[in-house]
């Protein structure tokens, strides 16, 4: 899957922050809500195209515009890129020893109830 770029990961957080199906106009329009500054439809409608490539956004196609909604959640997303970094280490136990041992107190918690079943 990798990491997203700059763009891709703007037009995800919008898709991700959205409770309905959004077109490009409607994410044109939430980017530069956010970044303030204009920002030209088919950049945005570019940017779908790589992202449903990859997997990660659905288009409606059977209405005028698409709309588009994301295929995982922000979780999802990033539990996987957690599992690619795993998976690309040649240490497991170290990458984890290093990950457990700098998380924060709270996170150890949540960690520790999550491991046990408890969720």
């Amino acid at each position: 899957m990798g990491t997203l770029g700059d763009l891709e990961r703007t037009v995800m957080d919008v898709m991700w922050d959205a409770d309905t199906a959004l077109t490009a106009y409607d994410i044109k329009e939430a980017i530069e809500a956010r970044r303030e500054r204009e920002m030209a439809a088919t950049t945005v409608l570019t940017v779908l195209s790589r992202l449903e490539k990859k997997g990660l956004v659905t288009p409606d196609k059977s209405v005028r515009p698409h709309r588009y909604t994301a295929v995982r959640s922000r979780a999802d997303h990033q539990a996987e890129l957690m599992h690619e970094v795993l998976g690309d280490s040649g240490d497991r136990t170290a990458v984890l020893a290093r990950f457990v041992g700098s998380v924060s107190d709270d996170d150890a918690a949540i960690l520790r109830r999550l491991l046990s079943g408890a969720a």
